[in-house]
This record gives structure tokens, C-alpha cells and sequence, in this order.
């Protein structure tokens, strides 16, 4: 479907169009109509599916439809001296917020709205700034934003557009105490956009308790792994891995390597291992600080990538196109995760590769992966690499 039939003003649409985008994706043909329409939403989709937009561009049109009205209006002595926050978008990571909020400035060029971002991990000044400018969206994660409410810096009391985004990870992430304390600031009459890549029992409730009967929408089955992703498995012990990492490396082409680590510890350590090896590697996780992920990223995106080693908390909105191998250096405990993780390959009709390694101690895990997906991953001889 054609964004032009969904709905959108042709502002948005020429903004979608100068991107090199002319046909929308499944979530957004069945999520922007009904955003349009204020209903309450509830999408379940995995990254790389164009959810972003998805509430993005219904978001920018009800707002600016809304600011047409109000210019009209005669302004008053009550009127606010700057822009009230209107719409209030909240993300689990620094990553996902920053590419949140460009979205926003992308779509939203000819719409004439402001739009800023705040996250922790750097200073506040610039960020108060901007606020103190007016803004008409706002992007934020849990903890900077509670910071700058209870310094009076934000104020959420106008706002008409409520957006969580990645709702699992942020629950995953301790969040909710913030989330709720977040929710209970802003105006009760509001629509309010859930997403969320899986749908685990206590995002449901929380759906029951935020939400006015909410439209579901599920561009695909929970925890169903991207069709073109050719999977398997090395069962290896964990002191064989480095080993068995670096030659498949160097036997294997591709165009960039996202590796998964359970900690930042590990990642650090996959890291040297690596760089020891003669691999250009880089590693993003929470300990790292803002400016430095950003180089890494910008590193990984540029024409020489190095091999990308995170944690699944800082790769949650990592955005990035052409990644041909997800290894999943370690297995995630939660088998929704590793649905989450190989998703980062073969999008966007592209084929992709996960590789798993498994040692002995991880065995549960992987036939907890396999119960989910419902599928057997192929497993490789290890015998040809270690």
C-alpha cells in the first residue's frame, strides 16, 4: 500500500518520498490508519519491521492538524510563553531514543514541530536548552526524564500523545517503577501507542491498565524468526569459543558481524580476544559512554566496519542495514531475545545468517529457543573449525 492511501498529508508524504520510501510496510498499512483515527494501539512487531514510522507519521499529522486549530484561535494573556510538550515518546536506550527522535525530524521537516531528545550518560545542559526553547515532541528514556521533571524542567501536562516504545525491554531493563510514575504525569484523556517486539504476560496488563480499548495489531507471530535467515549451531564449551570465533571469521565472508554477549564483561573480553587475533572489533554495551558509542556505531555503519560485539540492552536500537551474520556468542537466557537478536540480519528482503554457539551448560537454552520458534536448528560439526 502507498502512503498516499493511508491517509497521510502531503507534507509527511513528501518527506517519506525524499527518503526513497513509496510503499509502506505491513505495520504501517494496519497501524497509521488507526492512529489517524485516535484510537489506542498495541502493536507487536520485531525491529527492522518500520514501526518507528508507524506511530511517527500518524503522530506528526494529529499534531500539526491540532496546531492548525490552535493558530486559528486568538491567543490569550493564558497562553503558554513557549511550545507545551505534546507528545511524549519514551525508548529503553540512548541508541533507540537518538534514532527516534531523527525519524521524527525526518518525517516531520514540513510540519513546522519541534522535536529534542533526552537521554542520561551526558550532560544536561544542552538538553535543558533545547527544552527551554519549547518543544512539541518529546524522546526520552525512563531515567534522564525523571531526572529533569523532578529539577521542574519538564512538565507533562499537555500532553496528548503518549508513545512507549520496545515495551519488553524496557520492563526487562527495571523500568517499570519509572514507567508508572511517568504514566501517572501525564493527562488520563490521551492516546496512548504501545510497541513491543514480544508479548510476555505482564505487557498485557500493563496494555489493560495504560490503554482505552486498544487496537491490537501483529504484523507477524510472536517470536517468529525472519523467514530468510539461515540458522544453526556449533555445539562448542566455552573454552574452545574464541577459537572457534576467529575461524569462522576468517572463513567466512560477509558484509558486517554483529556478535552477542551476556555481559559487558564478556563483550569486553570477545573484544581483545579479537583485536589479539588481528580483527578490527569494537564493543557497545551501558559502561560505555554516549560519545563513544556513537563513534562505534558510526564505525559499523561506515565502508570498513569492525566486528560488532554488544549486550542486548545497547544493541536494542542498533539501526543499522547489510548485516549478514548474527553470533550469538553466548545464548540469550530469555528464548524471545535470540528471536530479537537474528532479526538483526536479512532484513529488508535480505538473506542473512545466525550462527549460535552452544556449549553443554547452555543445552536448556537452546531447546527452550527451538520450543518457541518451533523449529530444529541445523547443527554445524565443529570439529571443521576448532
Amino acid at each position: 500500500m502507498k502512503f498516499e492511501e493511508l491517509g497521510l498529508a502531503e507534507p509527511l508524504v513528501r518527506a517519506v518520498r525524499s527518503e526513497g520510501y513509496r510503499t509502506a510496510t505491513p505495520i504501517q498499512s494496519k497501524a497509521i490508519p488507526e492512529v489517524l483515527q485516535g484510537h489506542d494501539l498495541m502493536g507487536c512487531a520485531q525491529t527492522g519491521t518500520g514501526k518507528t514510522a508507524a506511530f511517527a507519521l500518524p503522530t506528526l499529522q494529529r499534531l500539526s492538524h491540532r496546531s492548525g486549530e490552535r493558530n486559528k484561535a486568538p491567543s490569550g494573556k493564558g497562553r503558554a510563553a513557549r511550545r507545551p510538550i505534546r507528545s511524549l515518546i519514551l525508548a529503553p536506550t540512548r541508541e533507540l531514543a537518538v534514532q527516534i527522535c531523527a525519524s521524527f525530524a525526518t518525517y516531520g521537516k514540513y510540519s513546522g514541530l519541534r522535536q529534542t531528545v533526552v537521554y542520561g550518560g551526558v550532560g544536561q545542559g544542552p538538553q535543558v536548552r533545547a527544552l527551554q526553547a519549547g518543544v512539541d515532541i518529546l524522546v526520552a528514556t525512563p531515567g534522564r526524564l525523571l531526572d529533569l521533571m523532578n529539577q521542574g524542567h519538564i512538565d507533562l501536562g499537555r500532553v496528548e500523545i503518549l508513545i512507549l516504545d520496545e515495551g519488553d525491554q524496557m520492563l526487562d531493563m527495571g523500568f517499570i517503577h519509572d514507567l508508572r510514575r511517568i504514566v501517572a504525569s501525564v493527562p488520563r484523556k490521551r492516546q496512548t501507542l504501545m510497541f513491543s517486539a514480544t508479548m510476555p504476560g505482564e505487557i498485557r496488563k500493563l496494555t489493560g491498565q495504560w490503554l482505552r480499548s486498544p487496537v491490537y495489531v501483529q504484523v507477524s507471530p510472536v517470536a517468529t524468526p525472519a523467514e530468510k535467515v539461515r540458522q544453526s549451531v556449533y555445539y562448542v564449551e566455552p573454552l574452545h569459543k574464541p577459537r572457534l570465533l576467529t575461524t569462522f571469521l576468517r572463513t567466512t565472508p560477509g558484509s558486517r558481524t554483529l556478535i552477542f554477549a551476556r555481559t559487558k564483561r564478556g563483550a569486553d573480553k570477545i573484544v581483545k580476544q579479537l583485536q589479539r587475533a588481528g580483527f578490527s572489533a569494537a564493543a557497545i554495551h551501558s559502561n560505555k559512554s554516549q560519545n563513544v558509542r556513537q563513534r562505534v556505531l558510526a564505525r559499523f555503519k561506515s565502508q570498513r566496519p569492525p566486528v560488532l560485539v554488544a549486550t542486548d540492552i545497547a544493541a536494542r536500537g542498533l539501526d543499522v542495514d547489510d548485516i549478514s551474520h548474527v553470533i550469538n556468542y553466548d545464548l540469550p537466557e530469555v528464548p524471545e531475545m535470540y528471536v530479537h537478536r537474528i532479526g538483526r540480519t536479512g532484513r529488508a528482503g535480505a538473506a542473512g545468517r545466525a550462527v549460535s554457539f552452544c556449549g553443554h551448560e547452555e543445552r536448556p537454552r537452546l531447546r527452550r529457543i527451538e520450543r518457541l520458534t518451533r523449529r530444529t536448528i541445523q547443527v554445524e560439526k565443529s570439529h571443521t573449525l576448532v
